[in-house]
């Protein structure tokens, strides 16, 4: 009888020697291999806990207060002062796990492309994205995201994504809601609203085929022949802004994710699916010679195309959901940065109206709007670079090494050393971070500076869309878009003011504005407060 008591207490002492000694074997074989590797330590952030949950709770209170990407400046720059030296790498502990936290340019270089296949998106944040995204291009690795890519890169071709004459119905349908009033000026209106709303029906109408009005729709002389739906317009934009907020919520747990999926993000997810399954269903009724027939009077797509591919109903769904995040979020964020920070600097706005009136004409009688001329005009791009330089529209992202690997600097006393990396190890990069890096763009890298883009050729320090083999196919899409929209604006334009009292930015301790934009963070960042302006009507 007694023996018979001690078997499960000698069983789970043998298991806990068991693994003891595996993590003892483990470490020594892991230093062993960093050793002939020639790698060393990068510095640790320290915290007063065992596990980092004061990481976590410093995360979260940034998220909730609007300055995740000014937080993670502060880390870096506090980081760098403790150890007395510039510090573009470190190791921090989220919930037990040692995170590597990295800026270098050479280190993000060697994750997205030198050593693309050793580094994944792996499964933690793939099944974060899951209920929303499922397993599409921005959740999913290896053969399914090169299936994705495949699918979805010729969807986004030139003659695709320089449809123009459906970026200016939209343009039109925006300014239904600026009307200049009797001094010349718009009323106080939120630009950040409009933007998004544009942004969702040209996305939709490239999506679907259709757009979903939002902009115009509440207008009374509104007239639609869609078909009724179970899920409004405005209920799938609070549902798919919510379910991407839940899920970057989720992603500050790192390895314990799931902790944050509640019942309010499957409910958000669930919305979202219904709301584009009504699409999917209308593509999959059609059969695939009626899809190549252009019933849209010749209009190219996005669903009819990937339908003639897939009838795959889930992924199709991923697809429209994937897309829909590049598609609305990254160039309605764009554009509202850019106007706000147009709002502080009239001189430059003066000048770019310029270029874009000696360029493009007026807003009545405009000139040659082309892609290749919106691409080709300097000082717009300028513009646009330095907007996407500070206010990256992903401030942080992270991969997982999928074998055991290093990374080429970050380590030691100097800071010089290769780095080792454990398979299953998360690396985490910002180019919110590195590209204010003063070491890489100068004493004035806080500063919105267009001018700084004059003869300068950007390499890896610059990745507003990425890099290496995942580099963003909508870039040219966004690019386009956003300038045509920049260009319409300044031609019907004059000026530009921030509404009084316009509180978009931080405030320091002493209550005097900071000049540090408040940025929500989901999947994307945009202005926390919107773009609250006026403008006076253009002249000419």
């Amino acid at each position: 009888m007694h023996s018979t008591l001690l078997l499960p207490v000698w069983a789970f002492v043998s298991y806990i020697i068991y693994l003891i000694a595996s993590s003892v074997l483990t470490s020594r074989h892991h230093r062993r291999r960093a050793h002939e590797l020639h790698c060393a330590d990068p510095p640790r952030v320290r915290t007063a806990d065992p596990i980092g949950i004061i990481n976590i709770r410093a995360m979260l209170k940034a998220d909730k207060e609007s300055r995740m990407p000014q937080y993670l400046c502060e880390r870096y720059e506090a980081s760098c002062e403790r150890e007395g030296k510039r510090l573009g790498t470190f190791c921090q502990n989220i919930l037990g796990s040692w995170s590597v936290f990295t800026t270098e340019p050479e280190n993000i270089k060697a994750i997205l492309a030198s050593q693309f296949k050793e580094f994944g998106l792996g499964d933690t944040r793939n099944n974060n994205f899951a209920p929303l995204l499922g397993h599409g291009i921005f959740s999913t690795d290896g053969k399914g995201w090169e299936h994705s890519r495949t699918l979805l890169r010729p969807q986004f071709a030139r003659e695709q994504v320089s449809d123009l004459d459906l970026e200016e119905r939209h343009v039109q349908n925006l300014l239904r809601n600026l009307p200049v009033q009797s001094d010349g000026w718009t009323e106080v209106t939120d630009l950040k609203t409009l933007f998004f709303r544009l942004t969702i029906d040209s996305a939709s109408e490239f999506l679907f085929g259709e757009s979903l009005d939002s902009q115009i729709s509440h207008f009374p002389d509104y007239k639609t022949n869609r078909m009724p739906m179970k899920v409004s317009e405005k209920e799938f934009g609070i549902a798919f802004d919510g379910a991407q907020g839940g899920i970057a919520k989720a992603a500050r747990f790192g390895d314990m994710y799931w902790m944050a999926h509640d019942k309010q993000l499957k409910k958000h997810c669930e919305t979202c699916h219904t709301f584009i399954d009504h699409y999917v269903q209308l593509a999959l009724s059609k059969d695939k010679a009626s899809l190549r027939s252009d019933p849209k009077n010749g209009q190219y797509v996005f669903l009819d195309a990937v339908a003639e591919t897939t009838r795959d109903p889930v992924e199709l769904r991923q697809h429209l959901l994937s897309i829909m995040v590049a598609g609305r979020d990254t160039t309605a964020s764009l554009l509202s940065i850019m106007f706000l920070l147009l709002t502080k600097n009239p001189h430059i706005y003066a000048q770019l109206r310029s270029v874009v009136l000696e360029t493009f004409g007026t807003f009545d009688n405009p000139k040659n709007i082309t892609f290749s001329s919106l691409k080709n005009c300097t000082y717009l791009q300028w513009c646009m670079n330095e907007t996407l330089r500070l206010y990256p529209q992903v401030p942080i992202n992270s991969r997982r090494a999928l074998v055991d690997t290093t990374l080429p600097t970050g380590g030691g006393p100097s800071g010089t050393s290769p780095i080792y990396i454990r398979k299953g190890q998360q690396c985490d990069y910002s180019v919110f971070v590195m590209q204010r890096r003063k070491d890489l763009w100068g004493p004035d890298a806080d500063e919105w500076k267009p001018e700084r883009w004059d003869g300068r050729k950007s390499g890896w320090e610059f990745l507003p869309f990425n890099g290496g083999p995942r580099i963003c196919i909508g870039q040219q899409f966004a690019l386009t878009e956003a300038g045509y929209v920049a260009v319409r604006l300044m031609q019907k334009f004059g000026e530009i003011q921030a509404a009084p009292g316009d509180d978009s930015w931080g405030v320091d301790k002493n209550g005097a504005i900071d000049g540090k934009l408040k940025v929500w963070v989901t999947l994307t960042g945009s202005p926390a407060d919107g773009v609250r302006v006026r403008m006076k009507g253009a002249t000419e």
